[in-house]
């Protein structure tokens, strides 16, 4: 059984294979290969089609400008995270829309907190592949519990900070 996936703040079925790399690819329907298959089958994996193919990738050991260079080949590319406190992706992802102008699923998979999912989706990612122990339902919820920015981000949302002096409250004498 696959982890749960909210794309698009929905929760979803994945229809995205993930293959090891000594596994053989089946002759149809979507699948996720590491950077290194990627490199080393690029001439069979683009007949796959963007439909077709997608992509999971440490933010460590790719740079972006690898990244964005591949990107149009891809469906999905998939962020693994390592651990909750890396934040290569954040950047590389907002990268990967304004720069290099994606339009394919970000997702989010690994070592990600639900407490990050409303940046992360601030930054670019569409989908999030959950950890077994989250409950997807309280997933969702938490995007609506932010109703303030605590960072800049791809979006144009003026942080919190920013916005100091721009509204003064107003009270009744007591």
């Amino acid at each position: 059984m696959s982890p749960p996936l909210i794309k698009r703040r929905e929760i979803v079925s994945d229809p995205w294979r993930r293959m090891a790399d000594d596994q053989p690819l089946p002759d149809g329907g979507p699948v996720l290969v590491s950077w290194a298959r990627w490199i080393a089958e690029r001439a069979v994996l683009t007949r796959r089609g963007t439909e077709g193919l997608g992509v999971v990738v440490n933010a460590a050991e790719v740079t972006p400008e690898e990244l964005g260079r591949d990107a149009g080949n891809f469906g999905v590319i998939a962020f693994e995270f390592p651990a909750f406190a890396d934040g290569r992706a954040f950047s590389q992802a907002a990268l990967l829309r304004a720069r290099y102008a994606f339009h394919g699923e970000i997702r989010a998979t690994g070592r990600i907190l639900p407490d990050q999912l409303h940046f992360l989706e601030r930054c670019g990612f569409d989908a999030f592949e959950l950890p077994e122990r989250f409950d997807p339902e309280r997933a969702l919820a938490i995007f609506s519990e932010f109703s303030l920015a605590y960072q800049q981000a791809r979006d144009g949302v003026t942080p919190v900070m920013g916005r100091r002096g721009q509204h003064q409250e107003t009270r009744e004498p007591t």
